[in-house]
């Protein structure tokens, strides 16, 4: 099989809601469903948190960003991380664990590589996408951060049936871009369960759809693609760059610039970012 019926083959699979994930997905899936229970009060949560090591210790990073702590007052627990940050990050955390799981069986040294690009990518996509929400839009930056971080979950997905399918990432980007993202993306996100309203903005990313200064949530997820520091290893090539940067992507908003709010939100990027790792 060549790596375009293999992509194919992929897309196939995940239009039918086929699907092939970790063993260790299903328990996450669990508590994601538990915390998305309305009756679910903050006791509760932390008690499901605690019971998973790496959501709980994001959970408190988190809190202590600058992103989330301008007091300077630093929380110690899982249930004041939670009273501090909100269900709403706590569920973008979630994700984050979801999507980290989806590369854990990868095990040849190349692939690594490409995952662990592809997560700090994500990370900055993520951390960039809030301080842009909630500095130049009107959109909830929640949403935006949960949006960052669930953007790549098709190429995570692929990476893990990499192995399955020698040669499969050999070729050029344009290839995955054209024959394996959307259709693969649209079946992992719906798998998931990845919100409507979240969904639409990734499927505006994958089109190019943009207006600057940003408007929606599409707008606010291409512009931090296309100013995140570590780029997709899906995407671009080694050593290649983005056509567009923080330096050609400006624009003025109110008394300021993108590059001057950006420049103020250096450190919230930088800790919250560093706390999704």
């Amino acid at each position: 099989m060549d790596r375009l019926e293999a992509f194919r083959s992929l897309a196939a699979e995940a239009s039918r809601g086929e699907l092939t994930f970790p063993t260790n997905l299903d328990a996450t899936l669990k508590l994601q469903r538990a915390l998305d229970d309305p009756d679910c009060d903050t006791d509760t949560a932390a008690r499901l948190v605690q019971a998973e090591p790496l959501l709980a210790a994001r959970a408190v990073a988190i809190a202590n960003s600058a992103a989330y702590n301008r007091s300077g007052n630093e929380v110690t627990n899982v249930r004041a991380a939670i009273q501090r940050v909100g269900f709403r990050t706590l569920n973008a955390l979630v994700a984050a664990v979801i999507v980290r799981q989806l590369d854990s069986k990868i095990t040849q040294p190349q692939l690594r590589a490409m995952a662990d690009q592809l997560w700090r990518h994500s990370t900055h996509v993520a951390a960039l996408a809030q301080v842009i929400a909630r500095r130049v839009t009107n959109t909830d930056p929640e949403t935006a951060l949960f949006a960052g971080i669930v953007h790549e979950v098709g190429s995570f997905y692929v990476l893990s049936r990499a192995e399955e399918f020698p040669g499969l990432l050999d070729g050029e980007p344009e290839e995955w871009i054209e024959f394996g993202e959307t259709a693969i993306g649209r079946g992992v996100l719906a798998k998931l369960g990845v919100p409507a309203t979240v969904m639409e903005a990734i499927e505006a990313m994958w089109h190019g759809m943009r207006a600057l200064p940003p408007e929606s949530l599409g707008d606010i997820l291409l512009l931090a693609n296309d100013l995140a520091q570590v780029s997709s290893p899906l995407h671009v090539r080694p050593g290649a760059t983005s056509i567009q940067t923080a330096s050609t992507i400006d624009f003025v908003i109110g008394a300021g610039s993108l590059q001057s709010i950006l420049d103020e939100s250096a450190e919230e990027v930088r800790s919250l970012a560093s706390a999704l790792l």
